[in-house]
């Protein structure tokens, strides 16, 4: 493996120091409060600089991390997000509890508000996997049947919403993907030819012109309107939604509910299945493409969408193992010295070094890698996450608790003390639990 430009540290080293990283930013990042209409909220913020709000899949992402050291604390992150889930199961991407900060968001964020306190659009549906995990560490059976409801209502709501006839979600602002200003996005927003200096400025435009095409009214069920409306199937998102539908059938089942009520959510996890591989597969290339429904064209750039459905039970092995051993694995794309980059080194538009000041172009992210383990571990391809696995621990070790990192220097970039990496403690206990051997623990990882 090549080493980059962080120091190379023995496995035990590394994981205590990633560890005391994590466990430092999801104390510094909790929030306790109560709303003006008397709610309480307990949740921890991605960012305390940066992020000050609640992320529905950030959330999720701390409740899984948090499952490992606090399960008390898992829990109450779950309660507090469903906490936003309003009456017909539409779940904000952003949950504004703390009126005080409320006044900026919509510029900070570019966002558009629903109800005066969240965000009117989705996001990635991490949710059923989080409670999960939360689930497998507490053993709370009653916690479980009384979330169910709750969460079958936020799938239900993207299935009447946002799921074409073949069962795709599709989305109507770059945001809703949580990949924001990634790269494969710049046709439809105009920016493709955009000078580096000028990406982050012309994106957030881009951004701003976009929450212009709704119409008055907007609902959360409302997409933006006109020539350059914004339709897209993007495959990250799909595959975390039909992920999500799979997880929430085993919990139902779990749960003790009816066959006939779990096996609702199982069909609709395969249908999307096959709907990315009849629509977004591409079988020259070995590897799976968004959709531009506005254009009915595949988009086709390299990015870390494009491996995401070998999480999928229901996708082909054969098909998996191809985006694996072409792609994810390839050092000239995705396997750099701290993979997975968010979008491949021979694209065009790859900014390794946080250049364009704009996200998801290059820089890795252990909330992706974190997925991307245990597709891997699902395919039987146990060395290869555990090399994912310790060098994301190696990269947060050294660089702390950043929103994402330089995939070749393992440098951390943008907002410090970022919660979702904290998902390294996962990693840590995962492999801790699956290899007794320390000594196949340090020698490959860290040379």
């Amino acid at each position: 493996m090549t080493s980059g430009t962080l120091p190379a540290l023995p496995y035990v080293t590394a994981s205590g120091a990633a560890a005391t990283h994590a466990l430092a930013a999801l104390a510094a990042n909790r929030r306790t409060g109560t709303t003006d209409h008397n709610v309480d909220y307990v949740f921890t913020c991605p960012s305390p600089d940066s992020y000050p709000f609640q992320w529905s899949w950030d959330s999720a992402f701390h409740a899984i991390a948090l499952s490992r050291v606090d399960s008390r604390r898992a829990t109450a992150e779950i309660d507090t997000l469903l906490r936003g889930v309003m009456s017909d199961g539409f779940l904000p991407h952003m949950l504004l509890w703390q009126k005080d900060l409320r006044s900026s968001a919509t510029k900070d964020f570019r966002i558009a508000l629903w109800k005066g306190w969240t965000s009117i659009t989705i996001a990635p549906p991490v949710l059923a996997r989080a409670i999960e995990r939360v689930y497998q560490v507490n053993g709370d059976r009653s916690w479980l049947r009384s979330v169910l409801p709750k969460v079958s209502g936020v799938f239900d709501w993207l299935h009447r919403y946002r799921a074409l006839p073949d069962g795709l979600p599709v989305i109507h602002q770059p945001d809703e993907s949580g990949l924001d200003s990634s790269s494969k996005y710049d046709e439809a927003l105009g920016i493709a030819q955009a000078p580096i200096a000028e990406v982050a400025p012309r994106w957030h435009q881009a951004m701003r012109d976009l929450l212009e095409r709704y119409e008055t009214g907007r609902q959360p069920t409302s997409g933006p309107t006109g020539d350059q409306a914004f339709h897209w199937v993007d495959v990250l998102f799909a595959t975390i939604y039909a992920d999500g539908l799979g997880t929430l059938s085993r919990l139902l089942n779990t749960a003790g509910y009816e066959d006939t009520a779990a096996n609702v959510y199982a069909r609709r996890s395969r249908q999307v299945t096959e709907s990315l591989i009849s629509r977004c597969w591409d079988d020259k290339a070995g590897l799976f493409w968004d959709v531009n429904l506005r254009t009915g064209e595949q988009r086709k750039i390299r990015t870390i969408s494009s491996l995401f459905p070998i999480l999928l039970e229901d996708l082909p092995d054969r098909l998996a193992q191809r985006v694996i051993d072409e792609h994810l694995l390839n050092p000239e794309r995705f396997w750099l010295p701290y993979p997975v980059p968010s979008v491949a080194a021979d694209e065009p538009t790859f900014d390794p070094h946080f250049e364009t000041g704009a996200i998801f172009r290059g820089s890795s992210w252990v909330n992706l890698n974190w997925y991307l383990y245990w597709g891997l571990r699902a395919r039987g391809r146990r060395e290869s996450a555990r090399e994912l696995a310790y060098r994301t621990v190696r990269m947060t070790a050294c660089s702390g608790m950043r929103e994402c990192y330089d995939p070749i220097s393992g440098r951390g970039q943008a907002a410090a003390s970022f919660g979702w990496s904290s998902l390294v403690l996962d990693l840590i206990a995962a492999e801790d639990a699956g290899d007794s051997s320390s000594e196949n623990r340090t020698a490959e990882a860290w040379r």
